[in-house]
């Protein structure tokens, strides 16, 4: 069976910037038989994550991270339906995700790597499992749970940065159902940053494209900041660090500013920043999720709860068509997003 499938072309370089060329589509054979154990999917969704940057370079810098090989096919969060299984406990027909899928059309995998999902938890928007039902819905649960040290009533002020794309979109309404008083996001237009307050009950919004970022902070922030969920890093997590209260927290979720340095992660803090932080006893912890994986299902339930109840707003950007991975990749590391990026690449006529 004749199949296209998205390559690695070229690397940007340790400190260059991704470009929807680094990728190609080419034709692939997948083997007409498969063995005891694997199941035959169809794709139905692809993912693109800000932490696929890493996967660029020969060396990604983490340990829990593999790079991409040149001319081998690139992989990441997928969700599809089972064609045809030679698993115990997959059938035809069923829908089954996975953190490794390969950028296919059609695939043959293991089905022990797969794990089923149920349409009903997400009333059938399967995408969402790759999104605020999925891994950067746990994420920001966890991660706001686990090192934002959250306690209702006690009047505390939420900062994130990177507050319209997939993480910190869902980070800022959880840190109010968590018992936030008020939720600042900061992001990079005027639209993103309507979107924040009149959908998804940010409190205010800070445009960084525009203006002075600590001035337009002091401004939505009056009482300073006690968490601050980040995503981006650089000089935007300086200006919002600068204002953080006594005892606060940072959760370190990502630093998409600077995943094209050449830096360690996560990066050090300019010494002036540093020197607040410590002076302030400010927490800044690294934060990986893998590391949590006994709250995965108690987490999944919770958010699927919550978008039932109307309580978490859920956003996409959907680009369609695997030729088109590379240009949502290089729009996403960019801004171009709001909420979670995704890619369909064959929709499903059994839901």
């Amino acid at each position: 069976m004749i199949i296209q499938r998205v390559v690695l072309n070229s690397r940007p370089g340790k400190n260059g910037n991704p470009v929807a060329e680094n990728f190609r589509v080419e034709e692939f054979s997948l083997p007409d038989a498969l063995n005891e154990g694997q199941v035959q999917v169809r794709t139905l969704y692809l993912s693109v994550d800000p932490y696929m940057r890493c996967k660029m370079n020969e060396d990604t810098g983490t340990d829990y991270l593999a790079p991409w090989q040149l001319a081998q096919v690139a992989d990441g969060g997928g969700i599809g339906v089972v064609e045809e299984s030679k698993h115990q406990k997959l059938t035809k027909g069923d829908f089954v995700t996975s953190f490794y899928w390969p950028w296919q059309t059609k695939a043959i995998l293991d089905g022990n790597g797969l794990e089923k999902v149920d349409p009903q938890l997400v009333d059938g928007h399967l995408s969402y499992f790759l999104g605020a039902i999925g891994m950067p819905g746990l994420t920001s649960l966890i991660g706001v749970q686990e090192k934002g040290h959250i306690s209702a009533g006690s009047n505390q002020t939420m900062v994130v940065s990177g507050a319209a794309g997939a993480c910190g979109s869902l980070a800022g309404q959880i840190g109010h159902l968590l018992g936030c008083s008020r939720v600042v996001g900061i992001c990079g237009t005027q639209e993103k940053c309507l979107f924040l307050t009149s959908e998804l009950g940010f409190d205010a919004a800070v445009n960084y494209k525009t203006g002075n970022v600590a001035e337009q902070l002091r401004e939505a922030c009056p009482g300073g900041v006690d968490v601050y969920f980040d995503n981006v890093g650089g000089d935007i997590s300086n200006a919002v660090i600068s204002q953080m209260n006594e005892n606060s927290h940072i959760i370190l979720c990502g630093q998409i500013s600077q995943y094209s340095n050449d830096v360690p992660y996560p990066p050090p803090l300019p010494p002036a920043v540093e020197a607040i932080r410590k002076e302030r006893n400010i927490t800044r912890e690294r934060f990986t999720v893998l590391n949590y994986k006994d709250k995965f299902e108690p987490g999944i339930l919770q958010l699927s709860q919550w978008f039932k109840e109307g309580k978490l707003k859920v956003k996409e950007t959907m680009a369609k068509g695997l030729e088109n991975m590379g240009v949502a990749f290089q729009s996403m590391m960019t801004g171009g997003n709001v909420g979670k990026q995704i890619v369909c690449i064959s929709e499903d006529s059994s839901l």
